[in-house]
C-alpha cells in the first residue's frame, strides 16, 4: 500500500443532527462548569487537548455527555462555527 502524500485528502462533512447534538452538548457542558465555578473555554480546551475526562465536571453529569462524542467531531464542530462567523 502506497502513500501518497502529496495529495490533499477530501473531508467528509457531518450531519446537521451531529451538529445539533454537538452543540446542545457543548452548552450543558458550559452551564455545568460555569456552576461550579470554573472557567468553560479552559475546561474544554484542556478535554479537547488531552482527552483526559477529569478537565469536565461531573456535575449535571457534563463528564458523561462530553464523553458520548468524539473529540474530533467536537474540534470540527467549533472549526466550522469559527469559519461561519469569519465568512469563510
Amino acid at each position: 500500500m502506497e502513500n501518497n502524500f502529496g495529495a490533499t485528502m477530501r473531508f467528509t462533512p457531518r450531519d446537521e443532527e451531529q451538529a445539533q447534538e454537538i452543540n446542545q452538548v457543548l452548552r450543558e457542558v458550559c452551564i455545568a462548569l460555569k456552576e461550579k465555578g470554573y472557567d468553560p473555554l479552559d475546561q474544554i480546551v484542556g478535554y479537547l487537548l488531552s482527552g483526559d475526562p477529569a478537565y469536565i465536571t461531573s456535575h449535571r453529569n457534563a463528564r458523561v455527555l462530553i464523553r458520548r462524542i468524539d473529540r474530533d467531531q467536537i474540534l470540527e464542530e467549533l472549526v466550522r462555527f469559527y469559519l461561519g462567523r469569519e465568512g469563510s
